[in-house]
């Protein structure tokens, strides 16, 4: 099993209480792709380059506290790459905002699916509809 394959695997399988949860069908698709010629440093690049979204933050934060949307996050509460603490600051800007963690990983869908839809239904019938 290559770096990469193993890699592909720890993101999907991390903060999982039971790994075994989780299809191989998605890690697997992902590695294929991934291990593409040039993928890889293509891959490098979008995470060098995180940094440019960072400094846009402020830019989001601006419109959250302007405009106040409603806003559900779901979130891997076991997310190894954005924090729980990332999920809850999106309520210091939408003090209405709708913050749901389900015991998982970064792949929070894998193996919270009914429950994240169940979560999103519930989020858009409280929204009131717009004429």
């Amino acid at each position: 099993m290559s770096n990469l394959f193993t890699a592909t695997i720890w993101q999907y399988t991390h903060g999982v209480p039971d790994p075994a949860a989780v299809s191989p069908d998605g890690y697997s698709l992902d590695n294929y792709y991934l291990s593409r010629p040039g993928v890889e440093e293509v891959q490098l690049d979008l995470i060098g380059d995180y940094q440019s979204n960072v400094a846009l933050y402020p830019q989001f934060q601006n419109y959250f506290r302007t405009h106040r949307p409603a806003f559900l996050a779901a979130w891997g509460k076991n997310d190894p790459f954005f924090l729980p603490a990332g999920a809850e600051a999106f309520k210091r800007d939408i003090p209405g905002a709708t913050v749901r963690f389900f015991d998982t990983g970064h792949f929070a869908l894998e193996t919270h699916a009914e429950e994240i839809a169940a979560t999103i239904r519930e989020f858009l019938a409280r929204i009131p509809p717009r004429l």
